[in-house]
């Protein structure tokens, strides 16, 4: 009944925190945001465990995998401009990847972490998944690397609508890219509000370079920390 009730509670603050959003179209509201923040004010103003709260918690974690399954459905749907726009689409993602890879490897450097806190830092920009598989193969902590994949993950859909404009990026294949390499499930959730073709392309270069840093990752890491 717990469980349950968590569940309940989650889902129902989530839809508040939608209609709110809807209403007003702040980026700052974005939900997945307001719905953690105000989770953390009400466990820890009615002194309920996280081990308590993830009873039900943990149901709806188990949900993340076939959701992001599920974003495979946009991609066939616009399959024909994926190989219209293939060159600029993978130009997109390489060069994502790289601006991850560099700045998370020189931060940890000039931080000055130790080894299983920069692994755990290091997969910030791949879905929570592959992320806690990654942090885990390297040597570093499974459930903080999760914690701060949705964290990037919110600071890239609260953030990219300033930056989109900011740079007069319009186009739906610099929107989906964005937000695909930098805010990976997040951010194609937020690419949805654009359309179609921006989940699309989003939901792909999510995708692509979670392949791409779980098969260099952990190489990286071995020979560059």
């Amino acid at each position: 009944m717990i469980g349950i009730a968590f569940v309940l509670l989650t889902v129902l603050i989530y839809m508040g925190m939608k209609i709110i959003y809807d209403s007003f179209g702040w980026p700052l509201l974005v939900p997945v945001a307001t719905t953690t923040v105000l989770l953390i004010v009400l466990l820890l103003t009615t002194n309920i465990r996280y081990e308590t709260y993830m009873v039900g918690g943990t149901w709806i974690n188990e949900l993340l995998n076939p959701a992001v399954v599920a974003l495979a459905y946009p991609l066939y749907r616009n399959r024909g401009k994926i190989y219209q726009y293939k060159l600029p689409l993978f130009a997109g993602v390489a060069s994502g990847i790289a601006a991850g890879f560099i700045s998370g490897f020189a931060f940890v450097k000039l931080a000055g972490l130790d080894r299983a806190y920069a692994a755990t830092f290091l997969p910030k920009s791949v879905t929570s998944p592959i992320a806690m598989d990654i942090a885990s193969m390297t040597g570093g902590i499974p459930s903080l690397a999760a914690a701060l994949v949705v964290l990037s993950g919110m600071m890239g859909a609260i953030f990219g609508p300033y930056l989109l404009k900011m740079f007069h990026i319009e186009h739906f294949l610099g929107i989906g890219v964005g937000y695909g390499n930098a805010a990976h499930g997040i951010g194609t959730a937020k690419a949805m509000e654009y359309g179609k073709e921006e989940a699309a392309f989003s939901s792909i270069s999510m995708t692509l370079s979670a392949i791409v840093y779980a098969c260099a990752l952990p190489v990286a890491v071995e020979y560059l920390l």
